[in-house]
């Protein structure tokens, strides 16, 4: 280059501008339908054109809490259209583990513990293969979720609220609100069991239920120094876990031999069927689903740069699988130690959460460490991590349906309002017997099994949608996988409320007011799957040399 032309430089003519911009344009269309649909603008791959204002922009994190992968050169090099993928860093996988490791803790929240110790019980360990599928079906539907919040830049509530109509969006952020609530309520009083069991009895549930209530925000209050301080926090709860449940399966010392048929060899009988219902239903949460797709966002990736976008997606798929891997041990100790301590004895049907620990303890005695407060110590460490997520998730929910722009902190005040007063009442009306504990368990179950098809469909609608996923739309066999997955979720799921009404419901009215929710929720449920197009788009698709195409009509 000339020293005239380096002190001025040609500005580029207008008509070079013009071709370039059209040049972008048609790039961008490539990536339509060919029946004329748009891009959102939520969408990364939108228009340069159409793409929000900095400025007016939603994020779930600010850019000065978000933990920095890529450095300056390296996002230099690979510019805003690059796709290559760096090689494998142990470096980078490092600063990315984290958000599984909060997405895994709903795999052994207090309701899948009580589900655990329930199978081991009265099943023994003919369901442990269960347990290890149904942990690989939650682990599919996790990682789609962390794929739709990274190549969008979006969660899952936000793209509901621009795909889905006024009325729709408020009904999904309704259920998903009462899921949620439903699912708190356990966590907690599973968290104040834990402190009544440890305290000797001296604190009621009550007030177990209030101190889990105000030092989740304490440890929430971390997050102001930075979310990996969060995360390590987490890993704490998970280690704790880990080591107790550890420790009480190397104490009771189950049967080798049983445990690897257990794993290996399919079981199921009519016996153990409502045993295996409950198990899949206590894996795949509904608020879960919400959650992975916003925590994904924590890291500083420009998701115009496809080679990051991708590059992030297989480090999201390691963390996960291995915290997954974790939870799946964690479980397998839990329902082994109660299958050889309890199968087949009179103590089966009627163990719980409330008097396992004192089953164990009369079978176990005391010793150095009593293996009562092993139990407790595991399962505070449980409820006490599976709560934080729950108001993280209660956040995202909240502000992603609704668009409110508030103060981090006065969200959390928010969303553990609207979960601690249903709890406190649950609480103080359902602690007269533990008779009383499990009826509202089952309720509680309910209303968990009706929302799961309202965050499942809308997931794999989006996460199939060029349009919203651009090049990072799933394939083909992907998709038709992950929607027989989620069919088989909701037909459990629906198994578990047409056996509960069946039981539960008496009189006329009831049954009538039962028989008329049941229509809306068949009704949502096919205006959600008629929405997104989901049946007709996994017949059409084909898989092409480039992975995938869309049958158009010509």
């Amino acid at each position: 280059m000339s020293i005239q032309s380096q002190q001025q430089p040609k500005q580029p003519s207008r008509s070079n501008k013009n071709q370039q911009f059209q040049d972008e344009e048609e790039d961008n269309k490539e990536l339509l339908h060919s029946d004329s649909e748009t891009i959102p603008l939520s969408s990364p791959f939108a228009p340069q054109s159409a793409v929000l204002d900095e400025d007016n922009a939603e994020f779930v994190y600010a850019a000065k809490d978000k933990v920095q992968i890529f450095d300056v050169e390296s996002a230099g090099r690979g510019g805003a259209g690059s796709t290559v993928v760096p090689p494998f860093s142990w470096r980078k996988l490092w600063l990315f583990t984290g958000p599984g490791l909060l997405m895994s803790v709903a795999f052994l929240d207090p309701g899948n513990l009580e589900g655990d110790l329930q199978a081991g019980a009265i099943a023994g360990y003919s369901l442990l293969w269960l347990l290890v599928w149904t942990t690989i079906m939650g682990g599919l539907l996790q990682i789609l979720s962390a794929r739709l919040g990274v190549a969008t830049g979006r969660h899952l509530a936000e793209l509901c609220r621009e795909e889905y109509s006024n009325w729709a969006r408020y009904v999904l952020w309704i259920m998903a609100e009462m899921a949620l609530i439903a699912a708190d309520i356990q966590e907690v009083i599973g968290s104040a069991i834990a402190l009544k069991i440890l305290s000797h009895g001296i604190l009621p549930i009550w007030a177990g239920v209030v101190i889990t209530a105000f030092d989740c925000f304490f440890f929430l209050f971390l997050e102001n120094y930075g979310v990996r301080k969060l995360e390590g926090v987490f890993a704490v709860f998970v280690g704790t876990m880990a080591f107790s449940f550890a420790w009480m399966f190397f104490d009771t010392k189950p049967s080798e031999e049983e445990l690897i048929k257990g794993i290996l060899i399919p079981r199921v009988n009519s016996k153990t069927l409502r045993q295996a219902v409950e198990l899949i239903g206590c894996v795949i949460t509904p608020h879960n689903v919400f959650l992975h797709s916003a925590l994904v966002q924590s890291r500083e990736i420009d998701i115009r740069n496809k080679g990051q976008v991708q590059e992030a997606l297989n480090y999201y798929t390691i963390e996960s699988s291995i915290a997954l891997v974790i939870t799946l041990v964690i479980n397998l100790f839990v329902m082994t130690v109660f299958a050889s301590v309890f199968y087949g004895t009179e103590q089966a049907n009627g163990i719980g959460l409330v008097n396992a620990g004192q089953f164990l303890q009369e079978k176990y005695g005391g010793g150095l460490f009593p293996i009562l407060y092993i139990w407790g110590i595991g399962l505070l460490a449980a409820g006490q991590s599976s709560t934080i997520t729950g108001t993280y998730a209660g956040q995202f929910i909240t502000e992603g349906f609704l668009k409110l722009n508030i103060k981090k902190w006065l969200r959390s005040l928010i969303t553990r309002s609207c979960a601690i007063v249903p709890t406190m009442i649950a609480a103080i009306v359902f602690n007269t017997s533990e008779s009383s504990l499990d009826t509202m368990n089952e309720w509680l179950n309910v209303v968990q099994s009706v929302q799961i098809p309202f965050a499942l469909i809308p997931l794999l609608t989006l996460v199939s949608k060029q349009e919203v996923m651009g090049t990072f739309r799933i394939g083909p066999i992907v998709e038709r996988v992950a929607w027989c997955v989620a069919v088989l979720v909701i037909m459990v799921y629906g198994y578990m409320l047409l056996g509960f009404f069946l039981s539960e419901v008496k009189g006329f009215l009831f049954g009538f007011i039962v028989c008329i929710g049941f229509v809306a929720w068949i009704s949502f449920i096919a205006y959600l799957v008629k929405h997104g197009g989901a049946l007709s788009s996994i017949m059409v698709r084909a898989p092409t040399s480039r992975g995938f195409t869309l049958a158009t009509n010509n």
